[in-house]
């Protein structure tokens, strides 16, 4: 004979915790803590990405510009932390860490960065097509993009006059943009998709991280450098870093690095994760 099983809400009333019944402040703890289900989290992203669509262009293009400027600080500090250090195997696990800065800095300001919004700006669209959408999206991210280039450019720009930083760090930042210099065309496409990847993994992790969001950050954009992956804003910065020292052409700088790197994120970013996102709540949206 089978035991009917208890009703939940009577053993919800039941639980006690060291001999007494919760009180409504750990029960609030309770709910405050309980994991978001992957549709509130598709839903919390899907509105901000409705947020995005509608900015006007002038606060998208400053936004946009304040993030190229604020993302140089992650080659900044790469740069300073590779001339401290001794040159030894264990240094990269310490210098990568530097490539966080910047995107602590743009994400928690809440500036506006390429790789996030192939993620948030593409969910509104895959939610309810059309051409408008179709259209707010392409003038987004051009708009971003395009001021984002434009930060990192005047960025690099300002680093290379000389005032604004001592000769050793440069020499640093130059070393770090070397190494970025080294991929052939496909190597920056390939890696750019694995970066765009993690960028919107980093994105989806965020509703949920409640206090830990810089922790997450950090975890992530420490990975996309220890695994020399090719995000495209930060790594516009190093390019141009080398565009305008001289040490690589035009044709090499943006062909074959800036637009195979562009590619991949938007791939990474948004052809995969995004779509793959959409699709594991698509059954819950339409039951809603």
């Amino acid at each position: 004979m089978q035991t009917a099983r208890p009703d939940e809400d009577a053993v919800e009333a039941a639980i006690e915790h060291k001999g007494r019944p919760l009180t409504e402040d750990e029960q609030e703890d309770i709910h405050e803590h309980r994991k978001l289900r992957p549709l509130a989290v598709y839903e919390v992203i899907r509105r901000e990405g409705v947020e995005e669509l509608a900015r006007p262009t002038a606060s998208l293009w400053w936004s946009g510009l304040a993030a190229g400027l604020s993302i140089g600080f992650s080659v900044v500090t790469e740069g300073a932390l590779h001339m401290a250090l001794p040159d030894a195997a264990w240094r990269p696990l310490v210098e990568n860490l530097g490539y966080a800065v910047g995107f602590l800095i743009v994400i928690l300001s809440r500036q506006q960065l390429f790789t996030e919004i192939t993620l948030t700006a593409v969910l509104p669209v895959l939610y309810r097509p059309s051409r408008r959408k179709f259209a707010a999206l392409a003038r987004l991210w051009s708009v971003v993009f395009l001021a984002n280039m434009l930060g990192t450019v005047l960025f690099a720009a300002a680093c290379l006059s000389g005032v604004l930083l001592p000769e050793h760090i440069l020499e640093g930042m130059i070393a770090i943009a070397r190494e970025l210099a080294e991929l052939s065309p496909g190597q920056a496409f390939w890696r750019g998709i694995l970066a765009g990847w993690m960028i919107a993994t980093l994105v989806w992790m965020l509703p949920s991280a409640e206090t830990g969001r810089s922790a997450i950050i950090l975890l992530l954009t420490y990975l996309i450098a220890l695994f020399e992956l090719a995000h495209v804003v930060a790594g516009s910065m190093e390019v141009f870093l080398l565009l305008l020292d001289g040490e690589i052409g035009l044709g090499h700088g943006i062909g074959g690095l800036i637009l195979p790197m562009l590619v991949g994120n938007v791939i990474g970013g948004s052809a995969l994760f995004a779509l793959l996102a959409y699709g594991q709540v698509r059954d819950e949206i339409e039951a809603d």
